[in-house]
């Protein structure tokens, strides 16, 4: 399908928690958005429309970038737990070993997708994987930078700038295994390729090694090598940790330049072009530089080799200057900066919040930008930056970033304790999307509801019991409904599952799920009925356990106390017929009493109903036999039981 034409202004803001961006060709499984915009032009009005495209973000679902978060999430747990008050000088070193672990996580997951890339036989997929190693080695490359010019901010700036080069420029050091493994390396087409590869990145003690390798083919020129031997070895490097002063390194560079540039003068070099060659680099001649662009391959290598043998003492705050001629002298006048030049520019400007911004906008993930400005809020760089719209850049970028790990089913975990370190908006971020969570299993709402019971978040906790305890209902799992019920402490859902248990009893004389209702202990208080149902429980066990006046006494109590439901109440008096039957005399007269008023009440008030009900519709005789029957027999035991316990109370024994 065609790319849409896009308003560009529009297209360089993300549109979606998940970092994507507008006026991309449609794939599967993306939406487009139809929009008009109305502009007003004098007194009429004029509209135009777009199609945006909003695409989902696929590298959450990648299994190899998924451990990318999920380390970085450990690192950036651990970042939170430095403490505030020691002081930023004491916590510098901490933070650069903190930079640098999420660099090494970067870097594995670069290894795993070359490796993956080079072994699988789908091109889709070796395309994928290859896209997302060009995105992470730009990511990689420009924490580096940060990390040098932010984080670590030492002054041997240029030496970290150095191994930054040569950190991110590995095409050399290929290049010089095959020729070292190769039988005459001194002979090899990519010789030297590799010598002057070295030299642009400063390796000379690598350089060395190698025309040692050349001098013994040429011992004619024996000389000459040992001249460029000499000159290499004495090169300065300004180190401001060190002994030397400033003053005293420029005299020795100036001394060292100035040899050079005599041995160049006197064509010492003339006859070897190559030795003539590196001879240019080292005075930093730059015509002789930007002819070799295919060996630096960047204007910021440029910019690095230049600043060594041109300008070693740079300080932080020329960098722009040198940063924005490199970047003019190297690139073609007609082409458009990419926009990872612009964000290395903003670096080399210390222009932190456009670095931020323009990354946001290029990248198709907020993962980068939320960990680097996490990191950079922590070393206080990002102090003075406040959005208008309520959190600073850190928060807001937190917030986007852990919102779209909760559109996958398992990393939303992760997020959670993103939005705990986001102190203004992170708790109602947070109890959003845990409503959205779709709890697929009973394991999962498990999960949920630990995390919202941590942090005392009784609302969400309490719609999490009711949707799981109403799916539980639903499939007629009474015990699973009735505990989901007691978690939410929803007296009302309790009282109703209750009722079904009472009615799972009537039909089929036996109570399910036994031990839930055994071990309710405290709980039973949160509805009457609940309370009825423990209490009715307890009752069989005592009398399953032969605790019969026990049993009697907590049976009457549950009618008299206005405990059980009336609807129960012929049930319960059914029970207490065995007791009434027993040998021993186990209700006294005055709980007889009792039970008589009780069935006498029940059956004054189930007459009344019957006769109503019978006038409006045909009562089955057999159950109105069958009542009858209960109630005949029940008043027969209960007169038996009372003139028993009548005697037995007026006997005195001798």
């Amino acid at each position: 399908m065609e790319e849409f034409d896009v308003d560009p202004i529009i297209t360089n803001i993300p549109i979606s928690s998940h970092g994507k961006h507008l006026g991309f060709a449609c794939g599967p499984g993306d939406i487009l958005v139809y929009e008009t915009l109305y502009k007003q032009s004098g007194a009429s009005g004029s509209c135009s429309s777009f199609i945006h495209q909003v695409r989902k973000d696929e590298e959450i679902h990648s299994p190899i970038l998924r451990k990318l978060f999920n380390e970085s999430h450990h690192i950036f747990v651990g970042l939170q737990t430095i403490q505030d008050e020691i002081p930023i000088k004491n916590k510098k070193s901490q933070y650069v070993s903190i930079s640098k672990n999420y660099r090494s996580v970067i870097r594995a997951c670069i290894e795993e997708l070359q490796q993956v890339a080079v072994n699988t036989k789908d091109s889709a997929v070796c395309t994928q994987y290859g896209n997302q190693v060009s995105i992470l080695l730009a990511i990689e490359l420009i924490w580096n930078l940060c990390e040098v010019l932010f984080i670590d901010a030492v002054g041997a700036l240029l030496l970290h700038l150095l191994d930054w080069v040569r950190l991110h420029k590995g095409d050399v050091d290929e290049k010089a295994t095959h020729v070292l493994q190769s039988e005459s390396p001194a002979e090899h087409s990519d010789y030297w390729d590799v010598v002057v590869g070295y030299v642009l990145q400063g390796r000379l003690e690598e350089v060395r090694q190698l025309l040692v390798k050349q001098a013994i083919l040429q011992p004619a020129a024996r000389n000459m090598y040992k001249l460029m031997d000499n000159l290499l070895s004495k090169m300065p490097f300004y180190n401001p940790g060190g002994t030397q002063t400033p003053t005293d390194f420029d005299v020795k560079w100036r001394h060292w330049h100035e040899e050079v540039d005599r041995c160049l003068r006197d064509n010492s070099f003339a006859s070897n072009p190559h030795l003539e060659l590196i001879a240019k680099i080292l005075v930093g001649d730059e015509d002789t530089l930007l002819e070799h662009k295919e060996l630096l391959g960047t204007w910021y290598h440029f910019l690095v080799t230049r600043l060594l043998y041109g300008h070693p003492t740079v300080k932080a705050t020329e960098l722009h200057f040198y940063a924005h001629s490199c970047m003019t002298m190297f690139l073609d006048p007609r082409s458009v900066p990419e926009a990872l030049d612009s964000i290395l520019l903003a670096a080399f400007e210390f222009d932190i919040h456009q670095v931020i911004k323009d990354c946001s906008i290029a990248l198709n993930n907020w993962w980068f930008v939320a960990h680097l400005t996490d990191l950079l809020d922590h070393c206080q760089l990002l102090q003075s930056h406040n959005l208008h719209f309520g959190s600073n850049l850190r928060e807001f970028l937190l917030l986007e970033y852990a919102s779209g790990l909760f559109s996958h089913h398992s990393l939303w975990q992760l997020a959670v304790d993103y939005f705990d370190h986001c102190p203004e908006f992170g708790r109602v971020y947070l109890e959003l999307q845990m409503e959205r969570i779709p709890l697929d299993t009973e394991r999962k709402a498990l999960k949920v509801l630990r995390i919202c019971e941590q942090r005392q978040m009784s609302e969400q906790v309490r719609s999490i019991c009711k949707i799981m305890a109403m799916r539980a209902l639903r499939n007629n799992r009474l015990g699973s409904a009735l505990s989901w019920s007691i978690r939410a402490k929803d007296a009302a859902f309790a009282t109703l599952i209750s009722e079904r248990f009472l009615q799972d009893y009537c039909s089929r004389g036996s109570f399910s799920d036994l031990d839930l209702i055994d071990n309710l202990g405290p709980a039973m208080l949160l509805s009457d009925r609940l309370t009825f149902l423990g209490k009715y429980r307890e009752f069989h066990k005592l009398y399953g356990e032969k605790c019969f006046r026990e049993a009697a006494k907590l049976l009457l109590s549950l009618m008299t106390a206005k405990i059980a439901p009336r609807s129960f109440w012929m049930t319960l008096l059914t029970d207490a017929l065995p007791l009434l039957e027993q040998k021993e005399v186990i209700f006294t007269s005055e709980q007889t009493y009792e039970l008589i008023f009780c069935l006498e009440e029940l059956t004054s008030s189930c007459n009344t109903t019957t006769s109503a009900a019978t006038s409006m519709t045909d009562t089955p005789m057999q159950e109105e036999d069958l009542e009858v029957t209960k109630v005949e027999l029940l008043r027969l035991a209960l007169a038996r039981n009372l003139a028993m316990a009548i005697v037995n109370e007026g006997t005195v024994e001798v």
